[in-house]
């Protein structure tokens, strides 16, 4: 007899069956002596439509709302259906005695393979395969600790509840606003919250009023001491205040007063303290952190970087599992580092991990921590040797990233000596701060010719940027930046002080970006109303409206729904997104919805509460949301109508944008017909190399830049073809094969042959 393996995807599939040695290919899997490997697509199977319940629901009307199927079904993915005729009927074999569930370990990973079963109606034992990478060595030791597959009925049970949940409220709302006011309008407990983020961080701009701050500079020359002369650079002092101990004020009366009063006045140093500090590594990456350094560093999207990142652990099998919301690893993780360091330390990594292979860990390192790893640890490399000249220069970028905060974690804390001066002039007190490197130790990973302490620290506010929930972008107050401090000591007299009067103005926070979004959707607590601590705790615990694996989708489908827009890196919500929040139940607006629900599946997952509870709960909700939209007062209008006739049903079109393109798209929600009037390229403009916007259709088409730039499309493919652009990757790679064939097969031509019959006298 044999055992059957459903594998989440056909790369981890054949991964598998290398290592179990199946390698006779069948139809959707491959056969070995005790296992057969088959794989789904991603789901092969979801929750069936609301026509497949009764027909009449295929017209979306107000009175067949809401919809509460009494039991939920589930259809074969239409585009995936051949597939999963292969997977039911391999589980039906004679010969098959058990089903191993090995696809992606986490809630929605096991519902991939359940719908699968429920669906075929299979009953058969079950086992469990739970890693988190797809190396030979992580999938040997996991199938030989399979676990029992009815531990994860709960796990099952949780990610059911969700679906169907997400399903009744996604559905009737959205159908219910869409027939009361004739537009697409769609909502959800993850889009809208978020939306609804956006919608308040324009209107904190928008209501920003820029106030006026003074503060009061002294500058003394070291060179001006007793016993020196000449040069020296300067140093300053920062005048803060004796009571509020801010760095500045609002009023500019009392700091002209101040300077008046000041000047001519000699300084005292009032206190010299040295202070020995060290600061370690910041930790591993989750998919979000990874997500938001790579928006930050590279533009990446948040569903670009998930898409490298699948590449990097499915096929280069070089990083382990994505999806993560953890940043910690677990204790039995400690064994393999070594092996690890192997295998990631080559190229630019080679003398960084080889520093510290032979070291020996701390007894309790700070990135262990097995209470804040759920179903996945961080992100960290493979034991897998890695080959850099086969990756891409985006793979590159992601992987140089996951390597690099590796390497940190082990190294030795970053130490240096703090140094504050306090100075007093009179009355008033200022301060200077200053450090001294000690060892560079964890920064010696990222050290690329920085030459001060100063170029270090702005490395590091610029790597912690955007981690705050709400955004990191808020202005707040800066007080004396580090410099070099001459040798004074306590009583010292500085002389010739000269004070200068600083000025700025208070900043509103900046617009979202992906990253900065994403940090405030893992983080969403600064925008609950209710601010109840249990609350804040469950999204702290279970992070944020949706999750790691979800929330790259979720922001792509704001984009396609018309709901957001991009200005250069920055998002801002359209007018259709404005008017939705206006006409959508405040319970869906809010992230508290989003808490109640995960602390109910949490208790799902562990056994403390019943899924009948929750779903009749839901139930419930559904009933009173289609309540809530059937008596809203509210109206919607179309402020983006051209006068383009739509050529299929003639009615006028709108304007919209896209992620990277405007549209043109019929505002019948029934026609659907849109079409594209401009894109951003990849292609990059010839003066300033900036994406150039590709306009108009068919032979018309033109590349415009934001310099004045303008470029046929014709003249821009002649162009690239003179430049040798026009060579694909497949030409490369066939080109590389063959040259690697020839290099093996003995030189045999025409001239070799001409001297085989000679003779060389020695």
């Amino acid at each position: 007899m044999k055992s059957l393996v459903i594998a989440e995807k056909p790369s981890v599939g054949r991964d598998i069956a290398r290592v179990l040695k199946c390698t006779k290919k069948i139809d959707g899997g491959i056969e070995g002596t005790n296992y057969i490997v088959t794989w789904g697509l991603g789901h092969l199977v979801t929750l069936a439509d609301p026509e497949d319940y009764d027909k009449r629901f295929r017209e979306w009307k107000m009175e067949d709302l809401p919809i509460l199927p009494e039991s939920f079904r589930l259809e074969v993915i239409r585009q995936t259906a051949k597939q999963y005729q292969a997977v039911k009927a391999l589980l039906y074999r004679k010969d098959v005695s058990e089903v191993i569930i090995a696809t992606d370990a986490g809630r929605e990973g096991e519902l991939v393979a359940r719908w699968i079963l429920k669906k075929a109606d299979c009953h058969k034992p079950l086992k469990r395969l739970w890693i988190s990478s797809v190396t030979d060595k992580a999938i040997r030791e996991g199938f030989a600790h399979l676990k029992d597959g009815n531990d994860y009925e709960l796990l099952y049970d949780a990610a059911m509840c969700r679906a169907e949940a997400d399903w009744l409220v996604g559905i009737n709302a959205t159908r219910a606003l869409t027939c009361k006011y004739n537009a697409q309008l769609s909502c959800g407990r993850v889009q809208t919250p978020t939306l609804a983020m956006i919608a308040a961080r324009e209107k904190e701009i928008k209501n920003f009023v820029p106030q006026c701050y003074y503060g009061l500079l002294a500058k003394w020359n070291p060179g001006t001491a007793a016993g020196k002369s000449g040069g020296g650079s300067l140093l300053s002092l920062t005048w803060q205040d004796g009571k509020s101990k801010s760095f500045r004020s609002f009023d500019r009366q009392r700091i002209e007063e101040l300077k008046k009063a000041l000047s001519g006045k000699d300084g005292i140093v009032k206190e010299v303290k040295r202070t020995p500090k060290k600061k370690m590594a910041p930790l591993l990456y989750d998919l979000t952190e990874l997500q938001r350094e790579a928006n930050r560093r590279f533009h990446y999207s948040a569903k670009e970087t998930l898409t490298i990142m699948q590449r990097l652990y499915e096929n280069h099998k070089v990083l382990t599992y994505p999806r993560t919301d953890s940043r910690y690893l677990t204790g039995d993780i400690l064994p393999t580092i070594k092996e690890r360091l192997k295998a990631c330390g080559v190229g630019p990594y080679k003398k960084l991990a080889g520093s510290i292979i032979n070291r020996a860990l701390p007894e309790k390192p700070f990135f262990v921590n097995d209470a804040k790893v759920s179903d996945h640890h961080a992100i960290i490399p493979t034991e897998q040797f890695v080959q850099l000249d086969h990756m891409t220069i985006d793979e590159r970028r992601i992987y140089d990233l996951v390597v690099r905060r590796f390497l940190a974690v082990l190294y030795p804390p970053y130490c240096y000596e703090q140094m504050n001066m306090v100075v007093n002039v009179k009355e008033e007190c200022f301060l200077a701060n200053g450090a001294v490197v000690k060892d560079l130790g964890w920064k010696a990973v990222y050290w690329d010719g920085a030459e001060d302490f100063n170029e270090l620290e702005e490395w590091e506010e610029d790597g912690n940027a955007g981690q705050s929930g709400r955004g990191g972008q808020e202005e707040r107050e800066v007080g004396p930046k580090n410099q070099n401090i001459p040798a004074l000591n306590k009583g010292e007299v500085l002389k010739g002080l000269f004070l200068q009067i600083t000025e700025g103005k208070t900043k509103p926070p900046s617009p979202f970006n992906e990253a900065s979004l994403l940090s405030a959707m893992e983080n969403p607590t600064a925008y609950l109303e209710t601010r109840d601590k249990v609350m804040v705790k469950t999204l702290g615990e279970t992070g944020g409206l949706g999750t790691v694996a979800t929330r790259a989708d979720m922001i792509e489908k704001l984009f396609s729904s018309f709901l957001i827009e991009k200005r250069g890196m920055d998002i801002f919500i359209t007018s259709k997104g404005k008017q939705l929040l206006e006409l959508v139940p405040e319970d869906l607006k809010k992230p508290e919805l989003t808490a109640a629900w995960e602390m109910k599946l949490s208790r799902i997952a562990k056994g403390n509460l019943k899924r009948t509870v929750f779903m009749k709960d839901i139930r419930s909700y559904s009933k009173e949301l289609i309540a809530q939209i059937k008596q809203g007062e509210g109206s919607f209008r179309h402020d983006n109508l051209t006068n383009t006739k739509c050529p299929n049903c003639g009615k006028r079109m709108l304007a919209v944008k896209g992620k990277n393109s405007e549209m043109l798209v019929c505002q019948d929600r029934a026609c659907g017909y849109r079409e594209t009037i401009s894109r951003t390229s990849n292609a990059r403009c010839p003066n300033c190399h900036k994406k150039l916007e590709l306009r108009g259709k068919e032979d018309k088409q033109i590349f415009v830049c934001q310099c004045g730039y303008k470029e046929k499309l014709s003249a821009f493919k002649e162009r690239r073809k003179r430049e040798g652009a026009g060579v694909t990757k497949k030409d490369v790679a066939q080109y590389m094969n063959k040259q690697k064939k020839e290099a093996q097969e003995p030189l045999n031509n025409a001239f070799a042959k001409a001297l085989s019959g000679w003779k060389v006298e020695e």
